[in-house]
């Protein structure tokens, strides 16, 4: 039966989870090529927009601030009125916002466009996982689940900078593709998918959806600003914003009667630890990648295929990995510890690389760290919340990932671009020590979660 006829929350049996784990990895896979569409092509783009070095930063930040600022809301909508017709108006805003950023004629449309990719593509990650959560309630089918869930998240970013690179001269296509993409994905999942919604609704809690969204528009502004000194009025000013607003945001949800992200959730050891790890993986390795085509075009002095291919290799590598993390026999929170420690030795790997060749043994044990990363934390977010709450449990964890990303896109570029090729490699190599010590951090808070846990385990 279609998802307009099904009983809300049936259970769900396994040509139907078929179809539901087909139509969200493919609205993941398709949401990750457009988050990584930019990044073997800024040089060009920028250039045909006429965006300077700051323009050039907030097209590679403005999509991580529209995943950030619409995770948790998408999540929570999805989990109250349904996490089928959320997933599909999202696919519907982000349709149309690809076809603006096709349209776009100078940075400013650019950036704005990539924002409310972001926000649909919030709507496609969040309720999917969500979906997948209600779909595969067994622990061992979820987990192969989520293996497939974060094969995608990989392929997608190893087919973006590609196709990218493959319409180069005409950058503006893969924006109308992905735009067309996203429109079968709506006719897919009106047919293929069936809905699901918490047990107990919950208002919109609008206060936390703007403080959050503004107070990271401001610091990521606040973090670019910084180019022209760190006290210029304008800079102190936004960063002060950024701070107030996103303390207001905790602020607010320790006392609102249906919070957009629930308080107490941190009181679990296992919800910190999914959390701290999504923001590492963010600001670490996904910040990496991010400004690394960069690196090889301008800095290594090669050209857009293989400013593609660095991605390819780290991601590629991802897939399998993914695929095969459910058969790792540890405990899902040490999967995550181990998954940041590896990207961090890929990271390092990465130091002083100066040629192409240099920089593949790291990227393939960035790969191998980021597979078990993609497999468990998807997994993680939705178990580390109570039942019914899936939408909250990913859209939290992928707001921490990709506020994350926002930051330290923003941190790293900030570090590295210096002027001539020689500032640009040296700067390269500190912001490389900045990303790892994030990815170490996050690995460190997963310790210090998993002795949390089990001190309370011996206290009951």
């Amino acid at each position: 039966m279609t998802g307009s006829t099904r009983a809300i929350n049936a259970p769900v049996h396994d040509r139907q989870q078929t179809r539901t784990l087909l139509v969200v990895a493919f609205g993941t896979t398709l949401a990750l090529v457009s988050f990584t569409l930019p990044l073997s092509v800024l040089g060009s783009v920028g250039a045909a927009l006429h965006a300077g070095s700051d323009g050039q930063t907030w097209m590679l930040s403005a999509m991580s601030l529209g995943l950030a600022a619409g995770l948790l809301a998408c999540g929570g909508l999805g989990d109250d009125f349904g996490r089928r017709r959320v997933f599909l108006g999202g696919t519907v805003v982000f349709a149309v916002t690809s076809l603006a950023g096709a349209a776009s004629t100078d940075a400013l449309e650019y950036a704005l466009a990539r924002v409310g990719q972001g926000l649909g593509a919030a709507a496609v990650i969040a309720c999917g996982l969500g979906l997948i959560g209600h779909a595969f309630s067994e622990p061992a089918a979820r987990a192969r689940a989520s293996g497939v869930w974060g094969a995608s998240v990989g392929g997608g970013i190893a087919v973006g900078p590609w196709g990218a690179a493959l319409f180069a001269g005409h950058w503006r296509l893969p924006y109308v593709l992905v735009g067309g993409f996203a429109v079968a994905l709506v006719l897919l999942g009106r047919v293929l998918l069936t809905e699901s919604r918490a047990a107990q609704p919950h208002p919109v809690d609008v206060p936390g959806v703007v403080l959050l969204g503004g107070g990271l528009a401001a610091l990521l502004a606040g973090l670019v600003s910084g180019r022209t000194g760190w006290m210029h009025p304008a800079t102190v000013l936004l960063l002060a914003a950024g701070v107030l607003g996103l303390a207001g945001f905790v602020t607010v949800e320790l006392r609102a009667a249906a919070p957009l992200l629930d308080p107490r959730l941190l009181r679990r050891p296992d919800f910190t630890a999914v959390t701290a790890a999504g923001i590492a993986t963010g600001s670490g390795i996904i910040s990496t990648a991010s400004f690394l085509p960069t690196i090889v075009e301008r800095g290594l002095g090669d050209g857009v295929a293989l400013a593609s291919l660095v991605l390819l290799v780290w991601s590629g590598v991802s897939v399998p990995v993914a695929l095969l993390a459910r058969r790792l026999r540890v405990d899902g929170d040490v999967q995550l510890m181990i998954g940041l420690l590896v990207v961090a030795a890929g990271q390092l790997a990465l130091y002083g690389a100066g040629s192409f060749a240099r920089l593949l043994p790291g990227l393939v044990i960035a790969g191998v760290g980021s597979g078990v990363l993609n497999a468990t934390l998807g997994r993680q977010a939705v178990a580390s919340v109570p039942a019914g709450r899936a939408g909250m449990g990913s859209g939290a964890n992928n707001t921490a990932r990709y506020a994350g990303s926002g930051i330290g896109v923003t941190v790293i570029a900030v570090v590295a671009t210096r002027p001539g090729v020689e500032g640009l490699l040296a700067g390269w190599n500190q912001a490389l020590l900045v990303s790892a010590a994030f990815s170490v951090l996050g690995a460190l808070t997963v310790l210090g979660c998993l002795q949390w846990r089990k001190h309370l385990t011996v206290s009951a």
